[in-house]
């Protein structure tokens, strides 16, 4: 109990073993002994560092190959740094071993990217007669047949961090907005921007929302909402086809170029009466044998569907669509849904640590030759992966997700710290690992990735917290 009181950063952990009150309470005392704290948070780090560093294999060197990172002067930072968790974050960069480059790397590079945040998207509303457009990006294109979708502590806006930059939320922030002030070297606004690229970004609701004015103009991106130079029609939620009507035009004669989409139609909550997507969408779901809460969900994502549809349209009516490539992820599971509704779209009763979070990844573009892509992935992976896939320059080791591409170690990491490799899945709140049929797997392995998944949290944090970035490429 002593381990879990000093070490998790987990409130759903504390609440479920320890009970709300006293979670509650140790929310408190870290807050307030928050300094007194640092120096422990150091030493802990350290040892945990010199562990996994222990455990990493260095490059052969007689293999031939070429990473994806960049030339930065560890030695030189350690040297002169004199805060001390800096210096050891320093240190543990300068000892991970990137990732190698790969068939994939560079295969879309000069490619116009369109990278959509979609609101509440799920397998349940990939279906080939309903929403025919997210079934053909589906199925079509590189297909995630185990990708997850984890949910932080602040719903949608943690959901768009994590797909963003690649860093695990801050607990207790809003991760996006305290982001605002940061050099974000990384993300894709930022990457395209310095090649040249005409870089917008748009969300049909109210522009300020979650602070979204003040994060993604420091992507890159000149940004629009509601209220800031996207008019749409008022409504709750607004349409994504609207969208899509009203901003393509401001690009698709600009080539090349990057947009980033946050759309809002598949919001909740799901129902005729209060939804303006479900509403506007029923006529294609009535005589479906579902209950009212589930077709309500799926109308929702109908509109999605038909702006996907006329954004296709539109690339290829300019001959654009060979040369966009088009990247979809969820900012979280329908949570507006009920248990209930969840398992009836399911057609079984959905397991709620792991399955709950299983989602869509849909990476397109026309004449994509398809794949299936069986390794564990999540929303921390997509942005080295579509970095690399753009062939775009990046240092793997300063990410929390990895290129799914690579020869990497598969890693998918939940909010409460339970994990899932390509040996199995440890669940926190059991304190259980289930290895895959037919593994063995010892304790030093599983000590190795639950000491990888704290350090990732660790320095997620403080990159954000210390801007480390800037720091690091001296900005």
């Amino acid at each position: 109990m002593l381990e879990l009181k000093n070490n998790t950063n987990s409130s759903t952990v504390t609440a479920h073993k320890l009970g709300l009150l006293a979670s509650v309470n140790m929310d408190i005392k870290k807050f307030i002994f928050n300094n007194k704290a640092k120096s422990k948070s150091i030493e802990t780090l350290s040892i945990k560092l010199e562990e996994d560093n222990n455990t990493i294999q260095k490059p052969k060197e007689e293999k031939k190959v070429t990473y994806n990172m960049m030339n930065i002067n560890f030695d030189d930072l350690i040297s002169k740094e004199k805060n001390a968790t800096l210096k050891q974050m320093h240190s543990y960069f300068k000892n991970l071993s990137p990732t190698e480059k790969n068939d994939y790397t560079g295969k879309y590079k000069g490619y116009n990217l369109i990278f959509i945040t979609a609101e509440s998207l799920s397998p349940y509303a990939v279906n080939k007669d309903l929403t025919p457009t997210l079934y053909k990006l589906v199925n079509e294109g590189y297909r995630f047949t185990n990708f997850y979708n984890p949910i932080w502590g602040v719903s949608t806006t943690d959901g768009e961090y994590v797909a963003c930059t690649g860093l695990i939320p801050k607990a207790g922030v809003w991760s996006f907005k305290e982001s605002s002030k940061n050099y974000l070297p990384f993300v894709m606004g930022n990457q395209f921007k310095k090649l040249g690229f005409k870089t917008l970004a748009y969300h049909n609701h109210t522009y300020t929302y979650y602070k979204r004015n003040l994060s993604h103009p420091n992507m890159g991106y000149i940004y629009k909402g509601v209220g800031n130079g996207l008019d749409v029609k008022k409504s709750w939620p607004e349409s994504d086809l609207e969208m899509m009507e009203k901003t393509i035009p401001e690009y698709i004669n600009s080539e090349p170029f990057h947009v980033y989409y946050m759309t809002v139609s598949g919001h909740l909550r799901y129902s005729f009466s209060g939804n303006a997507m479900s509403i506007k969408n029923k006529k294609f779901v009535e005589n479906l044998n579902l209950s009212d809460e589930a077709k309500a969900y799926i109308a929702a994502q109908i509109e999605l569907d038909r702006a996907l549809e006329y954004l296709l349209n539109k690339l290829e009516e300019k001959d654009l669509l060979k040369r966009t490539l088009i990247v979809i992820s969820p900012d979280h599971y329908p949570y507006g849904l009920s248990e209930e509704t969840i398992d009836e779209l399911a057609g079984h009763k959905v397991e709620k640590n792991f399955e709950l979070y299983k989602s869509t990844l849909i990476i397109y573009t026309k004449n994509i030759e398809p794949k299936v892509i069986d390794k564990p992935c999540s929303s921390l992976d997509i942005i080295p992966t579509i970095s690399n896939l753009l062939g775009l320059e990046y240092d793997s080791r300063l990410l929390m997700g990895t290129d799914i591409f690579s020869n990497s170690e598969p890693l998918v990491i939940f909010q409460n710290k339970s994990f899932i490799t390509d040996k199995g899945r440890y669940d926190s709140i059991q304190n259980k690992f289930i290895p895959n049929e037919g593994l063995n797997v010892d304790d030093n392995y599983i000590k190795r990735i639950k000491n990888m998944v704290d350090i990732k949290f660790f320095l997620s944090e403080k990159i954000l917290e210390l801007d480390y970035y800037r720091k690091l490429f001296n900005k």
